[in-house]
Formats: structure tokens, C-alpha cells, sequence
């Protein structure tokens, strides 16, 4: 997949997204659904505020979307802070997500908060019906940043 500056500018918002949700007191992941260079929908992770261990950024962003406007998300991107997990990737998935794009991926998650219960979106994705496009590592040293202070590792 090829990488554009319009990729950049849309991560950096989800990046803005994830430590909205960090100054709210959630982990700090963010998400933004884009289709013909309009963002659509956004979200934060709510895990803490709305107490529910479920409400990641992506996860929450498809079903509030798809609850207004339909489930199949083919001709959309979602820019997200972090490699999705497995739950999400499911949802983008069923989704019929065309295109994700990601910025920090698990494996650096895992090193920066010190363990790793993913199972990379590769994975899910290569095994499943649908399979949207992936953009990987966009500004990745930005989210670094942001994790690292989350996760108290500098």
C-alpha cells in the first residue's frame, strides 16, 4: 500500500484523538473513520469512562457509525493510534473495512507497557473473508511518545 501525506495529516488527528482520551483519564487510543478525504467519524477509548472494557477507539467508532449509517464500511479508511487488537480487527473485518492505517504496531506496544496480549491484525486479517488494505507505522515515533508517557517508559 502506498503512504501519502494525506495519510500522515488524517494519523495525526487520530494521534490528537488518543491523547484526548488519555486526558479523560482512558488508555490512549484513537480513531477516525474517513471517506473522499472527509473525516465521517471519530472516536476515543472509553474503557474507564463509560466502564466498559469493550470501548476501544475502533471498536467504539464502528458500531456508533454503522449503528446510523449501515455496516459496510468498503469505501472508508480508518486512521487509528495503534495497531488494532484482535477484537477490533474482527470488527473491521465484519465491517467490510476498506483500508486501516496505523501508527505505533503491537510489537512496540508490547515493549513500551512492558507485556502483549495481541494477536497482530496481520493475523486476523489473513484469515478472514474481507480483508481491508493496511497501512502500517505511519508517524509511529509521534505515538511512541504518547504511550511511553502513558505507560510511564521513557
Amino acid at each position: 500500500m502506498t503512504l501519502t501525506a494525506k495519510d500522515e495529516k488524517f494519523m495525526r488527528i487520530a494521534i490528537e484523538k488518543a491523547e484526548k482520551a488519555m486526558e479523560k483519564g482512558n488508555e490512549p487510543f484513537g480513531a477516525i473513520l474517513v471517506k473522499d478525504d472527509e473525516i465521517v467519524s471519530s472516536c476515543e477509548n472509553q474503557i474507564f469512562t463509560k466502564n466498559d472494557p469493550t470501548f476501544h477507539a475502533e471498536l467504539g467508532l464502528i458500531k456508533e457509525f454503522c449503528s446510523a449509517n449501515g455496516g459496510d464500511l468498503s469505501e472508508y479508511t480508518m486512521y487509528t493510534s495503534c495497531e488494532p487488537c484482535c477484537m477490533c480487527s474482527g470488527a473491521m473485518v465484519w465491517s467490510k473495512l476498506g483500508r486501516v492505517v496505523y501508527s505505533l504496531n503491537h510489537e512496540e506496544l508490547a515493549e513500551i507497557a512492558g507485556f502483549n496480549i495481541m494477536i497482530g491484525s496481520d493475523e486476523i486479517f489473513a484469515s478472514s473473508p474481507f480483508k481491508p488494505s493496511v497501512g502500517k507505522q505511519v508517524l509511529s515515533e509521534e505515538s511512541r511518545v504518547l504511550y511511553e508517557d502513558y505507560f510511564g517508559n521513557e
